[in-house]
């Protein structure tokens, strides 16, 4: 029995129900649409991820309580703003 080809992330992510807001390599033939304005968006949540990743306590989660993450991750956005 031959396994199943993976299908491309954009038509996984359609097949979920999201919107794909993947920019297009520029040596790509075949050009996809997205909305660059939701891109920006995107990027800056996750860069705002990243930002949080720097801080080692919320990264790897040491707080056991849902409360002491929730203040220490407040703290670190305040710090970070």
């Amino acid at each position: 029995m031959r396994p199943t080809p993976p299908i491309g992330l954009r038509q996984f992510l359609r097949a979920r129900g999201t919107v794909p807001v993947i920019p297009n390599n520029p040596t790509r033939t075949r050009i996809h649409p997205f909305d660059r304005s939701v891109y920006k968006r995107r990027n800056l949540v996750e860069r705002m991820f990243c930002r949080f990743k720097d801080w080692r306590r919320i990264a790897k989660r040491y707080d056991k309580l849902a409360r002491n993450f929730m203040a220490a991750v407040e703290l670190a956005a305040t710090i970070i703003w």
